[in-house]
Parts: structure tokens; C-alpha cells; sequence
């Protein structure tokens, strides 16, 4: 084993030979149920996908060949984990980042960005605003990212909010919906076609689309809400629908609805699902349906009751992903919903069995781990592709230094990943085996440049708001 460490230009000089890769040393969290993780083991990667893990594949008798002729990743001091995935942010939003950190409820949020400020956004806004999200889930370890693109005022928006996604080379899906609020083209959602026949399976199948609506008309009126139409259409393209702003009874009410027309099935995403009834929990349980849980937007803007939904989601068989929201307001990486998630979870647990002989179940570690990874790929409907270190998957993974000062010694390596860990730990994050974080930096990234583009496009959204 080496003990230089590997160059990027060695790195990408063996990927572009189609060279395998041997990431060796480090400890290993597979997040795959049926492949125990490793104190000290290794990942082999060929191409975009991982071939084997195992604890030394170099004396394996279908991996030794393979291994003996790989370039060396040592990961000595690290763990090897999958990288996690992101099933709901509204990316555009990203130059208004804690601008209304305060927030008093939704209502404040939906006036204050959907109805004055979004409208201002031009395609290349659109595009700034997701390229800077998906470059900062890249940079904190998100290597999935679904944008829920509710913005799309025109064909241009979403094709500029699209491109950003392959230009950065997440792995991203986007998710399209008709803006709330505003002057726009009402292309939407007959324009989901064409971006389906124009995108969908862009930058070699890291891009995939699917239909995006909200619960109810009570936002913004029946156009953007969920409804046979809209069923039909994700039907007829064979994608699945990310439902937004699913809270309390009238999301409830219709979740029955939609049981009794037959479009409550497997191919839905219900988002934050936050205060509904049993009877709603009932339905979605039978119909198979995947939930999205943002567990800082329900707990710091106050959204229904305030507390993200895990336990009903858990006691009908529903394990959900997790997601990051809006960034007007909220924090920008996983780790931050994995603790508060965790944490406001157990506090429930703890606090309702407060003063009795009862025992409440309380999640782990390993459980938001799953949540922010396998179920999030799940949820985004790319658990075959990503979320577990399994053979035959896509090499969505991270490097991460485990001797920082903030998270040595590592003792166990979920538990450091989810309570020790943070965006400047991540060494490396690979996307379909592409680098695209490397020795703590974003690959190929001119980040002072970004940072001008940035800030001139939000200051020219602001200039353009206030002559309104």
C-alpha cells in the first residue's frame, strides 16, 4: 500500500483507462442490509459502478486480479460511505439563502419568495441559483439531489434550471412544476414531454425527470395541484410525482381522494406529510407510496404541527427520505437533518413515556443514516441505481476523514458520519465513480467566479423586485 496519496490527475487518468480503482485502508459503512459494514476494508470500483467490498480484496479469489491491477486509494483514517441523497429542495432559491432566517410560518415564506420575489427570476437566475445548490450538496456530500423546480415560468427556466444540474454533475433529478404565483407561460405541464424527451437520462443517465405538484388548491389554486390529469400525464411518460405541502386535514382529505380514484400508488412522493389523520398514514401505507421528510422546514418555520412525521411514517411500514428544503431559511446539508431528525425524534420517544412504566421506541444512528442514503434513493426512485455500497450500483460515494479534530478517534463509524461530521471532513465525493470532490475541493470548480455570479444575480433579482 502506498502511503502518497493518490493525485486526482492519477485518479482521472485511471478512470478515463478504464483502470479499477481499490479504495483500501479506511473503515466502511455499506448501508446495504445484507453486506455487514467493515472496520477496515475495501471498495473496488471499475468505471462508474462498484464491483465487490469486502475486508481484503487483494487475496479474494474472484477480486484478487482486479485489485493486484488497481490504482491505490489509501483510506487509512477514513470511512468509505454511500453518499446521501437530497429527495426535495427547491433549488433556484439558492441566491436568497437565510434571507428570511426568522420565518414566522409557510405563509410568511410563500408571500415573502413565491409571490414577490420569484416572479423576478429570469432563466439564467434559474440556472445560477441550481447550479450553487447542487455544487453545495456536492461539496457537503449529497450526491443525489431532486429539485423541486417550482418555478418554471417559461420553457427557458426549466431548460436553464436542468442544464445546471448536468453542469455540475450531481446526479439529479428534476422535478417539474408550474410557478404559484405570477406572470408565465402556462407551458406547464404539457412542456414535461419535451423535457422528457430532451433530458431525461442527460449527462450519461445522471439526469432524470419527473412530474412535480402541490396536495391541495389551497396555496395557489387548483392548477398546480394533484389530480387525475396530472396522474395521467406522469402515467402516460412513465414517471413518478413529487407531491408538495402535504399537511394536515385538507391534504388528509385528499390523500382518501386519491386512494379512491386509483391514483395513490407507489409512484408517489407525499413531501413533509406532517399532521395528517391515521386514516391518511392507512392509505398511504397500502398504496406503497414514498415520503419525503424535511425535518428542520417542519420543526423552524412551524409547519402544521411542527413535527416531522417519522413515527407515523414508521408505524405503517413507510421508511422516508430525508431533504433540505428551502435555503431562504434553512440549512443547506444532511448532516443537519440527520441530528435534528434524530434528536427531536427521541426527545418525543423520552418525553411522552416521561413519568410512566411505558418504553417508547427510539430511532438510531444507522436508522437516519438509512433514511439520508437507501430510502432517499428509494424515494427518488433510484434505489437500484445508488444509497448502499452494493456491487452493481453506481460508485455514488464519499472519502471522509474521521481524524479531523472535530471527529477523532473514530470509535464507530455511523455514529461519527451522523453526530461528527460536517462538509470540511468530506475529502472526496464520487459521483458514478467521477471525482467530483478531491482533497476537500470541489473538482474543476472556479468558486471566486461563482461567487460573483452569484451575488450579481441576486442583487439584480432584488434590483428588479423593488421597481416591480
Amino acid at each position: 500500500m502506498t502511503s502518497t496519496p493518490t493525485s486526482l490527475a492519477d485518479f482521472t487518468d485511471a478512470r478515463a483507462a478504464g483502470r479499477p480503482i481499490l479504495l483500501t485502508g479506511g473503515a466502511v459503512v455499506t448501508m446495504d442490509p445484507d453486506i455487514p459494514d467493515l472496520d477496515t476494508g475495501d471498495v473496488l470500483i471499475a468505471g462508474p459502478r462498484v464491483v465487490a467490498v469486502g475486508a481484503d480484496l487483494r487475496t479474494h479469489p474472484m477480486h484478487a486480479a482486479a485489485a493486484a491491477s488497481a490504482l491505490i486509494v489509501d483510506t487509512r483514517g477514513s470511512i468509505v460511505s454511500p453518499g446521501f441523497v437530497d429527495t426535495h429542495r427547491h433549488a433556484w432559491e439558492a441566491q436568497l439563502r437565510r434571507s428570511i432566517p426568522d420565518v414566522t410560518d409557510l405563509g410568511e415564506y410563500v408571500m415573502s419568495t413565491l409571490a414577490s420575489i420569484a416572479p423576478s427570476y429570469t432563466p439564467q437566475d434559474m440556472h445560477v441559483g441550481t447550479r450553487l445548490a447542487a455544487l453545495t450538496a456536492l461539496d457537503s456530500g449529497i450526491t443525489t439531489m431532486l429539485d423541486f423546480s417550482h418555478n418554471s415560468r417559461s420553457r427557458a427556466h426549466s431548460d436553464a434550471a436542468i442544464t445546471a444540474l448536468v453542469d455540475t454533475g450531481i446526479r439529479g433529478v428534476h422535478a417539474s412544476m408550474g410557478p404559484h404565483f405570477g406572470d408565465w407561460d402556462h407551458q406547464w405541464p404539457a412542456d414535461v414531454e419535451r423535457l422528457m424527451t430532451s433530458f431525461h437520462g442527460a449527462n450519461g443517465g445522471l439526469v432524470t425527470l419527473r412530474l412535480a405538484a402541490l396536495s391541495t388548491a389551497e396555496i395557489a389554486g387548483p392548477a398546480i395541484a394533484y389530480r387525475p390529469e396530472l396522474a395521467a400525464l406522469a402515467r402516460d411518460l412513465d414517471i413518478w410525482t413529487s407531491i408538495d405541502a402535504v399537511f394536515g386535514i385538507p391534504s388528509s382529505e385528499a390523500i382518501l381522494r386519491w386512494a379512491q380514484q386509483g391514483i395513490l400508488d407507489p409512484t408517489l412522493t407525499l413531501i413533509h406529510s406532517t399532521g395528517l389523520t391515521d386514516d391518511a398514514w392507512r392509505a398511504m401505507g397500502d398504496a406503497g407510496v414514498s415520503v419525503s421528510l424535511a425535518p428542520t422546514s417542519d420543526a423552524q418555520i412551524g409547519l402544521e404541527t411542527a413535527i416531522p412525521a417519522i413515527d407515523e411514517a414508521l408505524a405503517v411500514d413507510v421508511r422516508p427520505g430525508l431533504s433540505i428544503d428551502v435555503e431562504v431559511a434553512l440549512a443547506s446539508d444532511m448532516f443537519t437533518q440527520m441530528r435534528a431528525l434524530h434528536t427531536i425524534q427521541r426527545m418525543r420517544a423520552t418525553n411522552a413515556a416521561y413519568g410512566t412504566d411505558e418504553t417508547r421506541t427510539r430511532i438510531s444512528t444507522r436508522d437516519v443514516l438509512d433514511l439520508a442514503t437507501l430510502q432517499g434513493a428509494r424515494a427518488n426512485a433510484l434505489g437500484d441505481v445508488t444509497g448502499s455500497l452494493t456491487p452493481g450500483k453506481d460508485a455514488d460515494l464519499l472519502i471522509v476523514r474521521a481524524n479531523d479534530i472535530n471527529n477523532m478517534p473514530l470509535n464507530d463509524a455511523v455514529g461519527t458520519l451522523v453526530l461528527g461530521t460536517d462538509a470540511r471532513n468530506i475529502d472526496t465525493v464520487l459521483v458514478a465513480g467521477t471525482a467530483r470532490k478531491w482533497g476537500g475541493t470541489l473538482v474543476g470548480e472556479d468558486i471566486d467566479a461563482l461567487r460573483d455570479e452569484v451575488i450579481r444575480s441576486r442583487d439584480d433579482i432584488i434590483r428588479r423586485v423593488a421597481t416591480a
